[in-house]
């Protein structure tokens, strides 16, 4: 089982956190890098679309797996 490491990132000028696992923050950083943005740039950008009643580690696990889930269909 892969252990959860907490994350801190700057969104907008103030200090979050947020919790993942390693594959998942491997792939954010790549996701990141192949849309040319910072990785605290998207992780504010998965901020300002999540619903206000959803955490952020949540948002960001599911931001992963919808981009995984489409770029398996581009394969198909």
């Amino acid at each position: 089982m892969t252990p959860v490491e907490k994350r801190s990132v700057t969104i907008h000028g103030h200090r979050t956190s947020y919790s993942l696992e390693k594959p998942f923050y491997d792939d954010l950083v790549a996701i990141a890098a192949a849309r040319k943005l910072t990785l605290a740039a998207l992780v504010a950008e998965i901020d300002e679309s999540r619903p206000r009643d959803a955490n952020l580690s949540s948002a960001l696990r599911l931001y992963v797996l919808d981009w995984a889930k489409r770029g398996m269909k581009g394969s198909l």
